[in-house]
């Protein structure tokens, strides 16, 4: 369960890094409000995750899939680069997810 747990605590770390794009410096109340909602929930999560997880792999595997997830956010919403080797980059995080995930099964 805590994998579940610590997924979509990576999930709502994409939320918010995508809606702090949004906030517009925090000058804008419904994405500001959203955003540090997202942040809150993130957390909660990660730190229930935290649990049962070790602590490097939970925060390394909560950053990662903020990472890809954020990248793939950035290429659908506003257009970002699909160049290969940033692709190339995101696949390798990809696969070091993975790895500290059998790794610790």
């Amino acid at each position: 369960m805590s994998w579940i747990i610590l997924f979509f605590a990576g999930l709502f770390e994409v939320g918010w890094a995508v809606g702090l794009k949004y906030t517009e410096g925090f000058t804008r109340p419904l994405p500001t409000v959203l955003t540090v909602t997202a942040m809150l929930v993130s957390l909660g999560l990660l730190g229930l995750a935290m649990k049962e997880l070790p602590l490097g792999t939970a925060y390394a595997i909560w950053t990662g899939i903020g990472a890809v997830g954020t990248v793939i956010a950035g290429i659908i919403l506003f257009g970002e680069s699909m160049a290969l080797l940033r692709l190339l980059s995101v696949a390798l995080i990809i696969c070091g997810l993975i790895g500290l995930k059998v790794s610790h099964a």
